[in-house]
């Protein structure tokens, strides 16, 4: 998305984030086609938002040297730093899928990737300007980092741990935890054991909560249902009364069936009245906000919740039973259905949790 885009209502954007943080903005412009053209539209981003500071620009996708003159040009008399011209290399794109980039861990040539990517900016940019900028914004950053820690070990608006000792998914299949939620979770002093449901482990012996992030069960679906032990395992947990959260993707696994993209049904844990289908897919996109409708452990019920919502998986079939979430809208205030299931201990929804409304 562009510095200026966010939630649906208009907030929430790069922009919105670097005046609040007292950040400035290095932007980064695709100009395949683009020469003079350049200069009306870094005008334009420089003028849009009172408040904001772009201190550099970048061109990307950049061809010869008469398109470099021409968009140096062109540029010449507006305010940002020209750090340099990025040029097509086609080389260093990275695979995508349906939600996103290709997670790194499953990049097999990783470091030869961005040693070469690492060459490649060396040769094209202006690194001692980049750093100045990038110096000026080391002192507002250390300030929103002591805040934020501050934050997680106080009341804030984190989300309280799942339990002391939380197992969490983590591998090819689990990867879409957010670092400050488990962050947090270590601030207030619980201890994180990672565990990969992909090698048919079963969560930590110990452990007194679990929790199945988001991630592509959708793509390991046959490998999900036939990791035994895992499976054994998550159920043995909920079982023994141990909190079992799932999101999104984690939330699927906990279902009683998965349909593939070929239409093959596997079989998940079983633990919530849930079937999920990717082989009719549909975009479920933006930010959330809920209500628990049941005391949960991240707050009595009634507690408001902020969320994120991003998958293209259907619901072929969801319930019965007591929603986890209720009043549930969208950025723009409108009211969307219910989400997710509680069944005892166990509960999950397609939101990924950001945090407690303030």
């Amino acid at each position: 998305m562009g510095l200026f885009d966010g939630a649906a209502d208009g907030s929430g954007s790069t922009a919105d984030l670097a005046i609040a943080c007292g950040l400035p903005v290095v932007l980064l412009v695709d100009a395949g086609g683009m020469a003079d053209s350049a200069g009306a539209l870094l005008r334009g981003f420089c003028s849009h938002r009172a408040g904001l500071r772009i201190a550099g620009v970048i061109f990307n996708r950049v061809g010869g040297a008469g398109h470099r003159a021409a968009l140096a040009r062109a540029v010449a008399d507006l305010p940002p730093r020209l750090i340099g011209f990025l040029p097509r290399e086609e080389d260093l794109t990275l695979p995508a899928r349906h939600l996103g980039l290709i997670q790194a861990r499953e990049h097999g040539a990783l470091d030869a990737f961005l040693d070469r990517a690492a060459a490649w900016v060396a040769q094209n940019l202006d690194l001692t300007a980049l750093r100045g900028i990038a110096s000026d914004a080391a002192g507002a950053a250390a300030v929103m980092s002591a805040a934020s820690s501050a934050d997680a070990a106080g009341d804030g608006c984190v989300l309280p741990p799942l339990g002391q000792r939380i197992a969490v998914a983590r591998d090819d299949g689990f990867a879409f935890a957010y670092p400050h939620l488990l962050d947090s979770w270590r601030i207030q002093g619980a201890e994180i054991m990672f565990f990969s449901p992909l090698a048919d482990a079963p969560p930590p012996a110990g452990c007194d909560a679990v929790y199945l992030p988001g991630g592509y069960p959708e793509l390991f679906a046959g490998q999900i249902a036939a990791a035994a032990t895992f499976m054994a395992g998550l159920r043995d947990a909920a079982a023994r009364g141990l909190p079992v959260y799932g999101e999104c993707g984690g939330y699927m696994v906990l279902g009683d069936g998965l349909i593939d993209a070929a239409g093959v049904t596997h079989r998940m844990a079983g633990l919530l009245p849930l079937v999920t289908s990717f082989a009719s897919r549909a975009l479920h996109l933006g930010y959330r906000r809920a209500t628990l409708a049941a005391d949960h452990p991240f707050g009595k019920a009634g507690a408001e919740m902020r969320g994120h919502e991003f998958h293209y998986a259907t619901i072929a079939r969801e319930g019965p039973g007591v929603p986890l979430f209720r009043d549930v809208e969208n950025a723009r205030g409108e009211g969307l259905p219910d989400m997710g299931r509680c069944a005892g201990p166990v509960t999950g929804s397609f939101l990924h949790l950001i945090d407690r409304a303030a």
